[in-house]
């Protein structure tokens, strides 16, 4: 009995070492991501300040052509390259690092393919924008912005897949510094192409194609000469095109388990101007997108820390390794999510006057901070809980999941809070919170009830059978 005791008692010290030290390894990971995101979305947010300065016209313009190219081109790039982190991860870990390269090539290929048809709608805009009754003006600028963005768009597909290439193998330094770099460039520039060369709005798209294009120079360079990414340097052969329909069958459920959710929260702001008094509540549902937004950043990076253990473990046969590492980002993410939340709570009567000076919305924003709260907890849950679905591969699950949470859900509550209850936007945002619980509720059960071993043999299978395919 003694010796079953003091068994009992050496594996929970084990577990308990192994949960500690994993707890370690997120956070190094997850703090240099957070500042890598945050510096990637504060290129937009200069854009859209610069343009601020230049009269209601022009911040019209770039709020509008932002949302749009965001909805259609950026976020749609953003949720198919998650099949990289499934391919890159899983290789990593099962030490087959000539096919990261193969990959990155691969994703960078597709990507490429689904710029084409974005920038035809960007090239109409204007054609979409007057369908659903924007002035004409605006939406004549929003396009001509929009033309601008197409170069970042293309660059976006190199950048993209390089993040994941790095991300993948636990090389946050270089996208770190590469970020900082861009960012430090892209203040300057911008600044001199609105206002010294007068190119106005024009110029801060202009900017942000031109940053782009350089994070991609200065990654594809470490990447081309750096002794760490040695190993993981593959030539350009036929076998980068044979692996598109395999990074397409992830890449295409993992865009629809990113996008709907996206999709929903613009979809309800864009609801909230049919509201009574549209001015101010969409102007409170924009500051609260705005918040939510902002915060996503933060998550985000644990779900890229996740990912990445969870492919590598994955790929290295270590299941019970997986588990943990599931387990220890959770805590951290619960960690961040108690934290941000208490502080926002505390701040809800004075965050509105950081982007209004009118009364009313300030004291609409403090009644909507609960539900922000809210959002902001199952966000950080989430975001954990997506990584894991990007790093074991059932992306589909996860596609699935989202559009039964906040199509089934979240939009039908929203719509009926809003405009039958008459909440009006807090209704439309508790369809929202609605639809992010039932989505953070099933990712769990998935999660809980995973199979760790047979996800190790699977991505063994996956690893390993197109090594094979390769070779013939």
């Amino acid at each position: 009995m003694a010796e079953i005791t003091e068994s009992k008692e050496r594996k929970w010290a084990i577990n308990g070492g192994a949960f500690v030290e994993e707890v370690k390894k997120a956070g190094k990971f997850a703090a240099p991501m957070v500042a890598v995101t945050l510096m990637q979305y504060l290129l937009q947010v200069v854009s859209v300040i610069m343009a601020g300065h230049l009269g209601e016209l022009a911040l019209s313009t770039v709020a509008i052509a932002t949302s749009l190219t965001n909805v259609t081109g950026f976020s749609l790039l953003s949720g198919i390259v998650g099949g990289l982190e499934t391919l890159c991860g899983q290789a990593y870990g099962a030490q087959q690092y000539q096919k990261l390269g193969v990959y990155t090539y691969s994703a960078i290929i597709s990507l490429t393919l689904v710029c084409l048809p974005v920038c035809l709608l960007w090239i109409f805009m204007d054609k979409l924008l007057l369908l659903f009754g924007q002035d004409p003006t605006v939406s004549h600028e929003a396009r001509n912005y929009s033309m601008w963005l197409i170069p970042a768009l293309f660059g976006g597909a190199v950048l993209k897949p390089l993040t994941r290439y790095f991300q993948t193998q636990s090389l946050i330094l270089p996208l770190f510094l590469s970020s900082f770099s861009v960012l430090c460039f892209h203040i300057p520039v911008c600044w001199f192409l609105v206002y010294k060369m007068g190119l106005g709005a024009t110029g801060t798209a202009l900017t942000f194609s031109l940053s782009t294009w350089l994070n991609v120079i200065l990654l594809g360079f470490y990447a081309a000469y750096s002794s760490a990414c040695e190993k993981t340097r593959a030539p350009l052969t036929a076998a980068a095109f044979h692996g598109i329909g395999l990074f397409f069958r992830l890449g295409v459920p993992s865009a629809v388990m990113t996008c709907l959710k996206w999709w929903s929260m613009e979809l309800l702001v864009l609801l909230s101007g049919i509201l009574p008094n549209p001015k101010l509540e969409t102007s409170v549902l924009s500051i609260c997108l705005t918040i939510s937004t902002l915060h996503f950043n933060i998550p985000y990076a644990f779900g890229a820390a996740v990912s990445t253990r969870v492919s590598n473990e994955l790929g290295a046969g270590n299941p019970e390794s997986a588990r943990v590492a599931v387990m220890a980002v959770m805590f951290l993410a619960a960690i961040e999510a108690a934290v941000v939340s208490t502080v926002l709570f505390s701040c809800r009567h004075i965050l509105g006057y950081a982007y209004s000076n009118v009364q009313q919305v300030v004291h609409y924003v403090g009644v909507m901070m609960p539900l922000i709260c809210l959002s902001v907890i199952m966000d950080s849950l989430q975001a954990v809980l997506s990584g894991v679905a990007r790093g074991c591969g059932w992306q589909r699950t996860g596609a699935y999941i989202n559009l039964g949470a906040f199509y089934f859900v979240g939009l039908p509550v929203g719509v009926v809070l809003g405009f039958v209850a008459h909440l009006r936007g807090k209704g439309l945002w508790i369809g929202i919170v609605a639809g992010s619980i039932v989505q953070s509720t099933l990712l769990a059960l998935v999660t809980t009830f995973t199979n760790w071993a047979k996800q190790a043999a699977k991505a063994k299978e996956r690893i390993f059978e197109e090594a094979r395919r390769g070779d013939e």
